[in-house]
Order: structure tokens, then C-alpha cells, then sequence
């Protein structure tokens, strides 16, 4: 599994009944009560855009494909800003706020068209920092502002069809059972972070299905915003788009690129999978249509007929061969591709062979146990230390050997990396655990700066042997650079 991070293109913070403009806060605030005289009386609704440039174009290009798998999922992360300090709950923000808790979030679209004038609602971001006029009547407090968006307006020129985007008493020009809720989420503590689940939203826009969108928006439910008797008010903060901190909220796309080739570890009795590998001028490189693949025994039977492959990633083909029985092995099949089409010209069909080895290859039995190997790694495509630029895409080859041997490439072994970011003693994850891509000459990973907030990054390594798990620690650190 790979990951993709598409972030925010702008982001706003509406107050009920309030010209007030937000858009240039680090972090915003959903808050809902009746307040008191130090704080504002209603609720907030959070809405921002997202940047999909990036996402579009990996799938646009098969580095994101449905081909093989249609497992690609979409979540919206934001990271809470009470999520690092306990002491934070059950007690007031700086501005006197109580925390909130026990508590549903809904995710919503923005409605498209403005059904007075059948215009699109395109909103502008703003330039406002905080709530409150504190210096009334003076022209240099630069931080509070009244420029849309706000609750009212979308542009100077717009306003929304109803105020706040939609009326929560379901009445008004548009109500809120009218909205396309995407997700809902529940807040026990008030510290979780937000993670939607924008999965087929996302997907339905990528395909089509959605031609118009102008954002989304987060806010309390309903019955949450209409809440009366309150003492006070209560609220929960999250990082925006304007963050100086690492914690950027962004949609996290994870698809499942794996490859893991069996052309040199071909067993008996065992589904597996085979691979064609297409460059360009020593790049990767889309065929027209996928090619089919027919397999021969050796005796020259035909085992799979033509059957069709599937594109895992850019310029790489996948076919998953079914367990083959009966055979007295090891012995060599072939594997023919055919209907290699690129750019309208029809290439010659491409001959492979394998070796079928017997199951018991892989499989020790008998009256001693095996020791845990330890394991040594070299590694080529990064550079220890080494300042990237954020437009880099990097292939990393790991080559894994048994410490203290060789440079010799291990034929099959199950190993892992993660990436992440230090925060004084925190480590700040950036991509889980993922299998090393392994064909028959290579592990590697694909590194995509272009997603990747500047900063210092290490990577982790884990290899799973005699049923121990060994961790590899800072195998590789590497900045990235804003390339300017």
C-alpha cells in the first residue's frame, strides 16, 4: 500500500450570525452555547476546499489504478490541538472556553448551485486571523476582519443562498436535509482527531459522478448547535491549512501498488503472481489496452489461455497464476505476453520463462528449530543525509543480506518500512508499515516528495523471521527542501 496527501487549497471558519472572517487562522474552532459576556453566543461551521491537482494526475497516469484492485480509500485526518496534553480535557481553552465532549461532527458537501441565480457558490478564503475587534475604531488592528466569506457573504459580491449554508431547523431557503452528509464521526473525549471516511465521495468525483464541487464542510449536528440552557460555551480546536506546525490537515489516499513477483520463488501447489515490466527511455510507461498471457507446461500443454492482466501501477502489468498441481519438479514453464500495443503500434509478443519448484522448497521440517536471522541493509536512490528537493520522485532499492555476509540479494523475504518525522521525542507517522516492492532482481519503494511537508524524515525497516519481529531504526534520514 502507497500513500498520496492532497491538502487543503483554502479554508474558513463561519460565525452564526457574524460578518466575521477567520480564514487566516492557524487553527479553527468549532464552538457551540449561549456564551457570555467574554464569549460569542451560537456555533461555528468549519468549511474548506481541497488541492486534487496532484491525485488526479496519478490517476490519470496509473500510478493510482483500479486495474488490479479497487481497494483505494480516502480519509480526511485533521489533528486535534487538545490531542497532545491529557491535562487539556474536561478544562477551558486560552479564551475561556469550556472543552467540549461526548459529541457528533457530520462532514458535509458544500451545495454547488445557488438556486435564485443558478450560479455555482464559489467562496473566497479571507484574510482574517481571529474573532474580535480588540481595538475598536483603530485601523491597525491588521488581524480582524469582515472581508468574505463569512456567514453571509461568499465573494463581496455573493451571498450564500442561506446564511451559513444551510438552516438547521430544516426551514429557510436551503435546509439541512437537503445536505449530502459524507461522514459522521463521534467524539467521546473531545481530543480525538478528525478522520472521515471520504472514500466514495472521493472516488465518485474523480469518476465523474460529482462534475461541480465548491468544498465541504465540518460542523456540530443540529441538535448539538440548538442546544439551549447552556452555562457557557464549549468547543473543540483543530490545525488548519495555516498551521507553522507539521500537523497540516490534508486527505490521505492510500491505494495498493504492492508488487511482489514470484518469477524467481515460482511454488508448486501456491497461487502466484507474475509481472511485465514496461520502460521508455528508462521510465515507466503505459501499454494501450493490458496485454493477455498464455502459459505452457513442458510438455508444451497450454496451462492459462490468453487470460487477461490487470495494471498495477504505471507500467507494470500483473497476472495471478493459479496453484499448478501434478507436475514432477523443479521444471521451466513459459509465459508468452501478447497484445503489447504502445501508442498505436502493435509490439512483438514478449517470451518469459519460470522454474516451478516443489513446495518443500519453502518449508523446513524436522527436529531443530531455525535461529532468527539478523539482518543488514544497503540502499541506493536516497542518500544518508541528503537534502531533497519537494518535486523529487525517488525509487529507493533496499538490498537486504544476512548481517555480517556478503551484498548478497535474500530471494523471499517478508520486509516492511515506515516513515516518519520527529517532534522532539514523538514520532510523527507518515506512511504505516508497507511491504518492500520485490521483483526478481530488487526490493524497493517509491518515494513521491510531492505530497511531503519539508522536514526531516527518517525510515524504519522490519523484517519477519523465525517468527520474530526485528526492528531496524533510522535506517535512512533525509530533509525535504522547498524548491523555490
Amino acid at each position: 500500500m502507497s500513500i498520496n496527501n492532497s491538502y487543503f487549497s483554502r479554508n474558513n471558519t463561519l460565525i452564526s450570525n457574524s460578518f466575521v472572517n477567520t480564514g487566516r487562522n492557524p487553527v479553527m474552532e468549532l464552538f457551540y452555547g449561549e456564551g457570555s459576556l467574554v464569549n460569542p453566543i451560537g456555533y461555528t461551521r468549519f468549511i474548506f476546499d481541497l488541492d486534487l491537482t496532484l491525485l488526479k494526475e496519478k490517476v490519470t497516469q496509473g500510478i493510482i489504478s483500479t486495474g488490479c484492485t479497487t481497494n483505494i480509500k480516502h480519509t480526511l485526518r485533521m489533528t486535534n490541538t487538545s490531542y497532545f496534553d491529557k491535562d487539556f480535557l474536561n478544562g477551558k481553552t486560552s479564551q475561556g472556553r469550556l472543552r467540549a465532549t461526548s459529541f457528533d461532527l457530520i462532514l458535509f458537501r458544500i451545495p454547488y448551485v445557488n438556486l435564485d441565480s443558478d450560479q455555482p457558490q464559489n467562496w473566497d478564503e479571507g484574510v482574517g486571523y481571529d474573532y474580535y475587534d480588540v481595538i475598536t475604531g483603530i485601523e491597525n488592528d491588521k488581524n480582524y476582519s469582515d472581508r468574505p466569506s463569512n456567514w453571509y457573504q461568499t465573494t463581496t459580491i455573493g451571498v450564500w443562498e442561506q446564511p451559513g449554508i444551510y438552516d438547521n431547523n430544516n426551514g429557510g431557503l436551503f435546509p439541512f436535509s437537503g445536505l449530502t452528509i459524507v461522514d459522521t464521526q463521534h467524539f467521546e473525549f473531545g481530543d480525538e482527531n478528525i478522520e472521515f471516511d471520504m472514500t466514495n465521495e472521493i472516488n465518485d468525483l474523480l469518476q465523474g459522478g460529482i462534475p461541480n464541487c465548491v468544498g465541504w464542510g465540518i460542523a456540530y449536528l443540529p441538535q448539538v448547535e440548538n442546544l439551549s440552557g447552556t452555562t457557557g460555551t464549549y468547543s473543540v480546536g483543530f490545525f488548519t491549512r495555516h498551521t507553522q506546525t507539521f500537523y497540516e490537515p490534508f486527505l490521505e489516499t492510500t491505494y495498493d501498488d504492492l508488487i511482489e513477483d514470484d518469477r524467481n520463488s515460482f511454488s508448486l501447489g501456491k497461487a502466484n503472481k507474475l509481472y511485465l515490466y514496461i520502460y521508455e527511455d528508462g521510465d515507466f510507461k503505459n501499454l494501450d489496452v493490458p496485454p493477455s498471457v498464455t502459459i505452457t507446461d513442458p510438455s508444451g500443454n497450454v496451462v492459462i489461455n490468453n487470460q487477461l492482466s490487470c495494471l498495477k501501477t504505471k507500467g507494470v502489468y500483473e497476472i495471478t497464476v493459479p496453484p499448478l498441481l501434478g507436475y514432477h519438479t523443479p521444471c521451466i514453464f513459459q509465459d508468452v505476453w501478447k497484445n503489447v500495443v504502445m501508442d498505436g503500434f502493435i509490439l512483438p509478443d514478449v517470451y518469459n520463462e519460470f522454474v516451478l519448484y516443489p513446495v518443500q522448497k519453502n518449508i523446513q521440517i524436522g527436529t531443530s528449530t531455525n535461529d532468527p536471522s539478523i539482518y543488514g541493509f544497503d540502499f541506493f536512490g536516497i542518500k544518508q543525509d541528503e537534502k531533497i528537493f519537494n518535486t523529487d520522485i525517488r525509487k529507493v532499492g533496499v538490498i537486504i543480506k544476512q548481517a555480517y555476509t556478503t551484498n548478497k540479494m535474500l530471494p523471499k523475504v517478508e520486509a516492511f518500512y515506515r516513515i516518519y518525522v520527529r517532534e522532539g521525542t514523538t514520532e510523527v507517522q507518515v506512511q504505516d508499515w508497507t511491504k518492500l516492492n520485490r521483483t526478481p532482481n530488487e526490493y524497493y519503494f517509491i518515494f513521491d516528495t510531492r505530497d511531503k511537508i519539508p522536514n526531516e524524515y527518517y525510515v524504519d525497516l522490519k523484517v519477519i523471521s523465525s517468527g520474530e519481529i526485528n526492528t531496524y531504526k533510522k535506517q535512512i534520514k533525509f530533509q525535504i527542501v522547498n524548491k523555490k
